[in-house]
């Protein structure tokens, strides 16, 4: 059976035929001795073949994906057994986009195909805004004359959620735990009424955005365990925009930047759940006026499609292209580890809980727009919500 030639775009696409993948898994299958210490092992555990498809895996890859009801997971490569959200863009399949350029997976099985063992981590995004974090082993393995590789997984999910809660509380909301304690010695020595109220209006603010941080990653929990439930109302758009933008106007990095309407901008009236909506659009002009420098300018819009809106966010920096390919996962940040929480969010909140779709463009003569596409009317469906849902934590922030 002759192999079809795909044009590559990183890893080579091609696959082995039929025939050769059957005799892989059918010798490998014989090996009892290494399926024993393989199940043995407390990780996932591949054998992957010269074409990145998997041709034996130990028990704990079934335990994982409990959806995989085949005893072979029939010559997938790793990013299709995950459902990572970029394995079907191109013909080739894992491997083969560009977004796979910057995938420790992809790497680390290349370099074992040169004789080298590695190790890497690999952010995965699936089809339905899920984040997995592995830490991926590659070791090469000759055997009968063919070049195999055996890849283990370590599930570090919990790890780069723990990293990114503590960097919630330990940097943003201690930042600010400071700056009310500054506040609070100033006006327990301070005699001028004028400056009195001064100080007590920076507390009240100060207040409520410790608030509104804890509050943000509480909504970003309960959303990652899927027991959001919404709260549909009508919306104005432009009302939600302006409200947006006068929230943001008063952020430490809204410091010499300012956040304009855009005069186009269409009024109608959708129906969604407007804190999420607030949430989604916040992070936006956050992630927005981090990137612009002062002077800059970030132009909030909407526009009517009839039966949608899209709602976006442009400023006028451009995106590096290695942080094109990664802008969404969700420990991936141009800030430091554990930063990339808010981009990331946008991406739940938005398309598995509002139904819509997020993108981005980012160019020279353009800037960079983030966009946000939903519905005019969601449709409230409990199916998305997990049976031991709980409601959304009441409490300050954005509504």
């Amino acid at each position: 059976m002759k192999t079809e030639m795909l044009p590559p775009r990183y890893a080579p696409p091609e696959r082995a035929s039929q025939q050769t993948l059957d005799g892989q898994i059918e010798r490998l299958a014989r090996e009892s001795f290494l399926q024993t210490i393989a199940d043995a092992v407390p990780v996932i555990v591949l054998v992957l073949n010269a074409q990145r498809q998997v041709v034996f895996a130990n028990q704990h890859l079934y335990k994982f994906r409990e959806n995989l009801k085949a005893r072979s997971p029939d010559g997938k490569r790793p990013g299709e057994l995950f459902g990572c959200t970029h394995s079907n863009e191109t013909k080739g399949g894992c491997g083969t986009t560009e977004f796979c350029r910057k995938c420790g997976a992809v790497n680390a099985i290349l370099s074992s195909q040169k004789g080298l063992q590695a190790i890497d981590e690999c952010r995965i995004l699936t089809k339905d805004n899920t984040a997995l974090d592995f830490r991926v082993w590659a070791t090469p393995l000759r055997q009968n004359g063919e070049m195999l590789t055996i890849f283990a997984l370590l599930d570090i999910s919990d790890e780069k959620r723990r990293q990114a809660l503590e960097r919630v509380f330990f940097h943003d909301i201690m930042n600010t735990a400071g700056i009310l304690s500054g506040f609070s010695d100033l006006l327990s020595v301070e005699k001028d009424p004028e400056e009195i109220a001064e100080i007590a209006a920076l507390l009240v603010r100060a207040s409520k955005r410790l608030i509104e941080e804890i509050q943000a990653q509480r909504l970003l929990s309960s959303a990652e365990r899927g027991d959001l439930e919404l709260n549909l109302t009508k919306i104005d758009t432009v009302d939600v925009l302006r409200e947006v933008a006068n929230t943001y106007a008063g952020h430490e990095t809204a410091n010499s930047r300012s956040i304009d309407l855009a005069e186009h901008a269409s009024a109608c009236v959708i129906t969604s759940d407007a804190t999420l909506l607030c949430r989604v659009l916040g992070n936006m002009v956050k992630n927005a006026l981090e990137a612009t420098s002062a002077g800059g300018i970030i132009l909030l819009s909407c526009t009517d499609q009839h039966d949608s809106v899209i709602f976006s966010v442009k400023n006028q920096s451009v995106m590096d292209p290695d942080v094109q390919l990664q802008v969404f996962q969700r420990s991936f940040s141009t800030k430091g580890a554990g930063r990339g929480i808010g981009s990331f969010s946008i991406k739940l909140l938005g398309e598995k809980y509002l139904d819509g779709q997020v993108w981005f463009e980012s160019h020279e003569a353009d800037g960079t727009t983030f966009f946000l596409r939903l519905p005019k009317r969601i449709v409230n469906d409990m199916s998305r919500i997990d049976p031991r849902k709980q409601s959304r934590p009441k409490g300050p922030g954005l509504r």
